[in-house]
């Protein structure tokens, strides 16, 4: 899951997710690794507008992950590697 989170396709959701799940992961709960397989298999053009804010996320698509990412992507320096944020 990490992999497929970190080499999305665009460096700008590689960064905002892969960032997110590299920091997080290893606290996931089992439903939340349940989601973060449902949002992986989102397409990444979505993801990297969702993420970015471009555009609003759909409500069938959102959940606690996706919406506790999508406000860690709002933070300063969220796609920043963890050694120079």
């Amino acid at each position: 899951m990490l992999f497929r989170a970190l080499h999305r396709g665009t460096k700008e959701c590689d960064l905002m997710l892969g960032g997110f799940v590299r920091r997080n992961i290893a606290d996931f709960s089992g439903p939340e690794l349940a989601e973060l397989e449902r949002i992986l298999e989102m397409p990444d053009v979505d993801l990297t507008d969702w993420l970015s804010g471009r555009r609003p996320v759909p409500e069938e698509a959102r959940g606690p992950l996706l919406d506790r990412i999508i406000s860690a992507a709002g933070e300063p320096g969220s796609g920043m590697p963890d050694e120079i944020r």
